[in-house]
């Protein structure tokens, strides 16, 4: 089973949801971070992709957003960076089976490159280079940098991990609707950001976070104007509320797949959650997906 024969035979495949908020659900502190449950917790990570799988995920990601040296440094875990990866990625594969893939997450390192900030390209590679090959060596079967905002680091995260995968690796990025349309915090449009990427080598490109799906649907529209490389689209449940205190994501499973057939319209081939999402939004959109399959 690889992606291109999957994608060939079903047009649309289905992606995980959120890993945060099943770790709080499973007991996660806030400020603890994820990435500490690969080893003190392993149980729980594996079960978040099993639940996945078993709502139909084709595709699970692995508990390793913030698994690079610089946000692990932070928390003290910086030592057990090759462990955490290898492991996040046996773990997830451990849940897949034969049923899904696990493309392995690389989020943002939190530094500035220069000369906004003081971290190098070559040091922003090497990073991001570090943490793909633990990774890989856990088995994963792709690699997704996703939830960037400055496309100097995601470029830099794509060629590090081209320098240790010869696989699929995904470059998704965030956008907020502005007065002027999307972009980036960092001010990176869609159009912009699909055209380097797939110049840089992307495989796959895409937009994850930030916007429910139906501001995703507008913004894989933009991208597919300049792209044909396969679109990665995960969005929230949709937009962040403040109840009680604390961010809450109210689309429901229902809401999110009134918009599935739109976001496949716009371009899109790889759809699952982000922030807020749950299994039973994925169950949601596969069983869209599979009913859509049905009528072909």
């Amino acid at each position: 089973m690889d992606l291109q024969s999957m994608l060939d035979d079903r047009g649309v495949l289905i992606a995980d949801g959120a890993w945060g908020t099943q770790l709080a659900e499973r007991g996660l502190e806030p400020g603890e971070p994820p990435e500490s449950w690969v080893i003190y917790q392993p149980e729980a990570v594996r079960d978040v992709a099993a639940d996945y799988v078993a709502a139909g995920a084709e595709i699970v990601l692995t508990d390793t957003f913030g698994g690079n040296r610089f946000k692990l440094e932070k928390a003290d875990l910086a030592d057990c960076l090759e462990e955490i990866n290898r492991r996040a990625a046996e773990l997830s594969k451990e849940a897949a089976g034969d049923d899904a893939l696990v493309f392995a997450s690389m989020g943002p390192t939190g530094e500035f490159m220069e000369p906004l900030g003081l971290v190098t390209e070559e040091e922003m590679i090497e990073v991001f280079a570090e943490q793909a090959a633990a990774l890989v060596a856990g088995g994963a079967d792709g690699l997704l940098v996703e939830t960037m905002t400055d496309l100097g680091e995601a470029k830099a995260a794509l060629a590090g991990a081209k320098q240790q995968f010869d696989g699929p690796v995904v470059v998704s990025m965030t956008f907020d609707r502005g007065p002027k349309g999307y972009a980036t915090m960092m001010g990176v449009r869609p159009e912009q950001a699909a055209e380097e990427l797939q110049a840089a080598g992307a495989d796959i490109v895409g937009s994850n976070c930030g916007q429910g799906i139906a501001n995703i649907i507008e913004v894989a529209a933009l991208m597919r104007q300049a792209t044909d490389l396969p679109l990665w689209c995960k969005p929230n449940a949709g937009m962040p509320k403040l109840v009680d205190g604390r961010t809450v994501f109210t689309e429901t499973p229902e809401e999110t797949v009134s918009h599935f057939e739109a976001l496949v319209e716009a371009g899109a081939r790889i759809i699952g959650g982000c922030c807020g999402t749950t299994p039973e939004h994925i169950r949601a959109l596969a069983e869209k997906r599979n009913a859509m399959l049905k009528r072909r």
